[in-house]
């Protein structure tokens, strides 16, 4: 019998399968972990993790507006739970004002970090001369015998010294009443019951009752009105000059509008427990922003 040699065809299936299981086992070896080729190596080209670094979005520091003033005078950094109502308690200035040196929209959209101008532009920051707000008008009251004195000195061809104590009334007559100097007056007249604690308070502590007439402490501007500031609930601000103003809160009723003039001793709400825990007005006086014991500026009860 003779012997045919076999054809290719004849291995082709056997020899396919072969190679594809020898292809298999050579790929399956140089995915090993022994023969993985290190990724640093194979990164991203120089030029393409530039532009990815400059593209927006990247973890490239974010310039915030204003930062170029952090820690200047006139300057307020924006911190954690910050308002612009806040902000406007913390610097003694009117939150719409701070709003416009800013050119701010939207109150509500601060960020940690933003540094926001707190003075009025072209303000000397040195300057300590406070101005009143609203300007008080000075009524002069002649004491004893100034009356006489000055009515001698009004008259025609009267000598400009012939008065006794014209001199004294005079240098009376020309000193101005400083700013700052405020005629203070207690804002309710239930009894303190929590004193000033700079740490934990800013201010005093009166329990009333639901109602209470709450009383404006001096003459001044109301410069807020509302519950935008976390922890004073009904807050009322006036500012009395560009030294001081003073702050009525938790009240439950409301009596007066932003940018309206108040007098001393005026009702500007009745007293209440919003955002506290019992009835209590909760006040204070800030100087230059700062609380300050208005126990120790307020006149003897």
């Amino acid at each position: 019998m003779i012997m045919k040699p076999l054809s290719d065809k004849a291995f082709a299936g056997p020899r396919a399968i072969a190679l594809a299981a020898m292809a298999a086992w050579l790929l399956g070896a140089c995915a090993s972990p022994q023969h993985k080729a290190p990724v640093e190596d194979r990164g991203v080209r120089p030029a393409t993790a530039m532009a990815a670094a400059q593209a927006p979005g990247s973890d490239a520091p974010k310039v915030l507006p204003g930062a170029e003033s952090a820690g200047k005078p006139g300057y307020y950094s924006i911190r954690p739970g910050d308002t612009l109502m806040r902000v406007g308690l913390e610097t003694g200035q009117n939150w719409r004002d701070i709003a416009r040196w800013n050119n701010i929209d939207n109150p509500n959209q601060l960020e940690v970090g933003q540094v926001l101008r707190v003075v009025a532009p072209g303000t000397d920051t040195s300057a300590t001369t406070a101005r009143a707000v609203p300007p008080a008008k000075v009524e002069a009251r002649p004491l004893d015998g100034s009356a006489s004195a000055a009515a001698a000195a009004s008259s025609p061809g009267a000598a400009p010294a012939a008065a006794p104590g014209a001199a004294t009334a005079a240098s009376s007559a020309a000193a101005v009443p400083r700013d700052e100097d405020v005629a203070w007056a207690w804002p309710t007249a239930v009894n303190i019951t929590t004193p000033f604690d700079e740490a934990r308070s800013k201010g005093l502590v009166f329990a009333g009752k639901a109602g209470d007439p709450v009383l404006a402490a001096g003459d001044g501007r109301v410069i807020y009105v509302g519950s935008g500031v976390r922890g004073y609930g009904n807050l009322v601000i006036v500012k009395h000059n560009n030294t001081y103003l003073t702050a009525y809160a938790h009240n439950q009723t409301l009596l007066v509008k932003e940018d309206q003039v108040v007098r001393r001793g005026q009702k500007i709400a009745e007293m209440g427990s919003s955002d506290a825990e019992r009835v209590q007005l909760h006040f204070e006086i800030r100087k230059l922003g700062k609380p300050v014991d208005p126990a120790r500026l307020l006149p003897p009860r």
